[in-house]
C-alpha cells in the first residue's frame, strides 16, 4: 500500500510519500529481552533506525487489568518529517494494544480508537537551581559570623596591652568605655549587614529579595548585638589576644558545621522533642542559623511556588520557629551584656583593680556620700610601730598623722599606713610587699623613689595608680580616698608607666588627642596642648608626630609616654623609670620637661640613675623591704649617710702595708672597703681629716715607694644607695663609728 500526505509545519508545505509493510510480531520472555531488542540499534553509522517498532509487556495484565508498558524507539534523523511522526507514533501504540486487548476480551466485535495523546500545556522557561536558598543557612552563617573574632581579638588586645586600664588612669570610666566600644562594634556591623543585604538583593538572591525585609532586618539587628555582647563576654576569659582570635574562628567555622550537619536533621525530625531544639537553640551559633534556615527554606518554597517568602503572618505557622529565635536571641542578648559587665568588674584578667563580687550592694550604699563635692580626711586607727634608728621616717608618720587630723589643701597625696600582702602558695608564706608605709607630698614637689628590684617600689604605685587594691591602709590623692573615689581621682592623675602602652596603628598625634580629650581639652586649647606637648618630648618637627607609633624607636615611644602623663595638666603625676632607653640629649631635655612639669603638680618619680633622681627630684626615699629607711633631700641623705670621704690608691703588692699605715696617721677610725692586687680603697670620716693633709701625705709617700695612681671623691648617692640597700648601719649621728684598720 503506498500514497502521498500533504501536511504544513509552520506555514511551510509539505508532502510525505508513505508506504505500509507487514509487521512480524515476535514474543520475548523477559523485558530486558524485550529492551536489548529495541535499542540495540539505537544511533548507529549512517543514521539507521532500529527495525523494531515498538515493544509490549504484558506480564501484569489480567483478564480484569490491563497493566502494560509500552517501549518505542524514538531513533530518527533531524529533520522535520521524522519529528512529526515520531510525534503521531505514541498514540498509534496505544491504539493498537487497546483495541487488541479488548478484542481478545470481548471479541472481534468490539472496538475502540483513540483519537490522540497529548501532553499538557505549560510555559516555557529555564531552569533555575535556587543554590543561595538551600545553601544559605550554612555559608550565610559563616558570613554573619566573621565579624565575632574581630570584635574579641579588639577587646582582648586593649586588655593584654593595659590600654583599657591606662584609658581609665587617664579618666576613661568603665561606663563610657562600654558604650564608645559597643558604639563602635553597632555601627560597624550596621554598615557590614547593610552592604551584605544589599549586595544579596542587587545580585538576585531570593533569600533576600523574596522574604519580607522588614522581617530581615529585625533578624540581624537582634543578631549582631547578640554577637557584640557574645564578645563582651569571651573576652573576660582571655589575657591573650592570639589565643582569642583562634578560639574565635574555631567558634564560627565549628557553629556553621554543626549547625548544618547535625543541629538541622534536629530541627527537620518532626519526632524529636521541640524543647531540646530550643535548648541547643540557647548557643548562638544555633539560634543564628536556625533563623537563617527559616529564611531559606521560605525563600526556597516560595520561589518554587511562586509566592512569596516569609512574612510577619508566617510566624503563627507551628512549624515556624522564628518567634522562638527572636525570643531566645533577645533575652540572651541582654542576660550576656550584663553578665559580661558584671565579669569585668570582678575578674583580674585584664590587671585593673577586682571588685568583690556584690560590688553592686556597696554602689548603692554609696549614693549618699556620692553628693560631697569633696570627702573630707578621716582619721583612721592603726597600730604604728616607732623605729628609732629611722627618725626622719618617724618624723614623716608623725606629719601624716598631723595632716589627717588638720587637712592641708596644699598637700597633693597623703599616704597612711598603707600596707600590702600577697597571699603565699604552693606552701610559700605571704609576702609583705608594703610595710605601713606612710609619706605626705606637697604640689609643686617632686618626689623620688630609690630602691633594689623587688624592694615594693611597684606595688607602691600599682597601689596608688588602682592596679591593685591595699590590703589596708589607705591613701588621699587631692583629699580623695583611693579606696573609695579612684575612679574620680583618674581625672586629676597623670600616668607614665614603666612599659609603654601604646596603639601600634596611631601616630603620636592621635595619642595626644585621645587623652587630651580624656582630660576635657578642646577646640584650640586642645591643638595648643598637643602641639606643645610634641615640641617638649621634640616630636613635633620632620612630621615625627604624624607617624604611626609602630615605626617609633624605643627612646621615641618613651618620650611619648611623658607628654601623654603630662597633658591636661593633672594634679598629680606617676612617672616610672620615664628615662629609660633614652639617649643623654634626650634624656637631658627629659629632665628639664619634668622641672618644668612640677611647678605646679606633685610628681612621683621610680629610676635606677642616681644623676636623675640627684637632677630632679626635691626629696628622695629609699626603699628596702618594702619601708622606707630614709627620707630627705639629695644633700642630707649624702651628708648623712655618706659622711665620709673615699681614698683610693694604687701601689705595688709589697707596699700595701705601707700604705695602710699611711692611712692610719691621716684618719685612725678609716675603714678599708676594697682591695685587689695593689689598688685599696679606704673611707675616711670628714670629721678626722682635712684634704690638704691628704695631699702633703701623698708627696711624702711618693719619695719613698712608687704610687701609680691615687684620688679622693666625696660620698656620691649612688654609695648611699648601696650602703643603705646593703643595711650599712645608717645614722652617724647616732652612734660613733668604730672602724679601724
Amino acid at each position: 500500500m503506498f500514497g502521498t500526505i500533504s501536511y504544513n509545519v509552520r506555514g511551510i508545505p509539505l508532502q510525505l510519500d508513505i508506504q505500509c509493510i507487514q509487521a512480524l510480531v515476535l514474543w520475548r520472555e523477559s523485558s530486558s529481552l524485550i529492551n536489548y531488542e529495541l535499542f540495540k540499534g539505537y544511533r548507529q553509522r549512517g543514521g539507521k533506525t532500529n527495525e523494531f517498532i515498538a515493544g509490549y509487556d504484558f506480564l501484569n495484565t489480567t483478564e480484569y487489568n490491563l497493566n502494560i508498558n509500552v517501549w518505542y524507539n524514538s531513533t530518527y534523523n533531524d529533520n522535520t518529517a521524522n519529528s512529526f511522526i515520531a510525534a503521531l507514533r505514541v498514540p498509534r501504540l496505544v491504539n493498537t494494544v487497546s483495541n487488541s486487548y479488548l478484542k481478545f476480551i470481548r471479541g472481534t466485535v468490539v472496538d475502540m480508537l483513540l483519537e490522540y495523546v497529548k501532553e499538557m500545556p505549560k510555559v516555557g522557561t529555564k531552569f533555575r537551581f535556587d543554590l543561595s536558598s538551600l545553601l544559605s543557612a550554612l555559608f550565610f552563617t559563616w558570613i554573619v559570623e566573621l565579624l565575632f573574632p574581630v570584635m574579641l581579638t579588639y577587646l582582648v588586645y586593649e586588655k593584654q596591652q593595659k590600654l583599657q586600664i591606662m584609658m581609665k588612669m587617664h579618666g576613661l570610666k568603665d561606663g563610657p568605655y562600654w558604650l564608645i566600644s559597643y558604639a563602635y562594634f553597632f555601627v560597624l556591623s550596621v554598615i557590614y549587614m547593610t552592604f551584605f543585604v544589599i549586595f544579596g538583593s542587587l545580585i538576585g538572591l531570593n533569600f533576600f529579595r523574596v522574604n519580607d525585609y522588614s522581617i530581615q532586618f529585625a533578624f540581624f539587628f537582634v543578631c549582631i548585638n547578640l554577637q557584640i555582647a557574645l564578645a563582651f563576654f569571651v573576652a573576660s576569659f582571655f589575657s591573650s589576644a592570639k589565643t582569642a582570635t583562634v578560639i574565635g574562628y574555631i567558634y564560627v567555622f565549628g557553629s556553621g558545621l554543626l549547625g548544618a550537619f547535625l543541629f538541622r536533621f534536629f530541627v527537620e525530625d518532626r519526632t524529636f522533642p521541640n524543647g531540646w531544639v530550643l535548648v541547643m537553640e540557647i548557643v548562638p551559633g544555633f539560634s543564628l542559623y536556625r533563623g537563617l534556615y527559616e529564611l531559606g527554606q521560605y525563600a526556597f518554597s516560595g520561589r518554587a511556588m511562586g509566592a512569596s517568602g516569609m512574612t510577619w503572618g508566617n510566624l503563627k505557622d507551628p512549624i515556624n520557629g522564628m518567634c522562638d529565635i527572636f525570643i531566645i536571641m533577645t533575652v540572651e542578648w541582654a542576660s550576656l551584656l550584663l553578665l559580661a559587665y558584671y565579669l569585668d568588674q570582678v575578674s583580674s584578667v585584664h590587671g585593673g583593680v577586682r571588685k568583690r563580687p556584690l560590688f553592686f550592694f556597696m554602689c548603692l550604699q554609696k549614693k549618699h556620700a556620692s553628693s560631697l563635692q569633696k570627702p573630707s580626711f578621716v582619721q583612721r586607727d592603726s597600730k604604728v610601730i616607732v623605729d628609732m634608728e629611722k627618725p626622719d621616717v618617724t618624723r614623716e608618720r608623725e606629719v601624716v598623722e598631723q595632716l589627717l587630723l588638720n587637712p592641708n589643701a596644699n598637700q597633693a597625696i597623703i599616704c597612711h599606713n598603707l600596707k600590702k600582702i600577697y597571699p603565699g602558695r604552693d606552701g610559700n608564706p605571704d609576702k609583705l610587699a608594703v610595710r605601713g608605709l606612710s609619706l605626705a607630698l606637697p604640689k609643686g614637689q617632686c618626689f623620688g623613689m630609690l630602691g633594689p628590684n623587688g624592694a615594693g617600689k611597684t606595688s607602691f604605685i600599682s597601689m596608688m595608680i588602682g592596679l591593685v587594691k591595699p590590703t589596708s591602709g589607705t591613701s588621699y590623692v587631692d583629699g580623695m580616698d583611693i579606696n573609695i573615689y579612684m575612679d574620680h581621682i583618674y581625672t586629676y592623675m597623670g600616668v607614665c608607666p614603666q612599659h609603654d602602652l601604646l596603639w601600634e596603628t596611631l601616630t603620636g598625634k592621635e595619642h595626644l588627642f585621645f587623652y587630651g580629650r580624656l582630660k576635657n581639652l578642646k577646640g584650640t586649647e586642645l591643638l595648643k596642648a598637643v602641639d606643645d606637648s610634641l615640641k617638649s618630648v621634640n616630636l613635633f618637627h620632620g612630621g615625627v608626630g604624624d607617624k604611626q607609633v609602630g615605626k617609633y624607636s624605643g627612646g621615641m615611644k618613651r618620650r611619648l609616654s611623658v607628654a601623654i602623663s603630662l597633658i591636661g595638666d593633672p594634679k598629680v603625676v606617676f612617672m616610672d623609670e620615664p628615662s629609660t632607653g633614652l639617649d643623654p640629649a634626650s634624656r637631658n631635655n627629659l629632665w628639664n620637661v619634668v622641672k618644668e612639669a612640677k611647678r605646679n603638680r606633685a610628681i612621683v618619680l621610680t629610676t635606677h640613675s642616681m644623676e636623675e633622681a640627684e637632677v630632679l627630684c626635691d626629696r628622695l626615699g629609699i626603699f628596702v623591704d618594702g619601708d622606707f629607711q630614709c627620707l630627705g633631700n639629695p644633700k642630707e641623705l649624702k651628708a648623712r649617710y655618706g659622711g665620709s670621704y673615699i681614698f683610693t690608691i694604687t701601689t705595688s703588692p709589697d707596699q700595701e702595708h705601707a700604705v695602710k699605715q699611711l692611712v692610719h696617721k691621716l684618719s685612725p677610725s678609716a675603714n678599708k672597703i676594697y682591695h685587689i692586687s695593689g689598688t685599696q680603697k679606704f673611707e675616711l670620716p670628714k670629721q678626722e681629716v682635712k684634704i690638704a693633709d691628704v695631699f702633703h701625705a701623698i708627696e711624702d709617700a711618693k719619695k719613698r715607694f712608687a704610687v701609680h695612681a691615687w684620688g679622693l671623691v666625696d660620698t656620691t648617692l649612688e654609695d648611699v644607695f648601696i650602703k643603705v640597700a646593703n643595711g650599712a648601719p645608717a645614722f652617724s649621728e647616732a652612734r660613733e663609728p668604730t672602724h679601724s684598720l
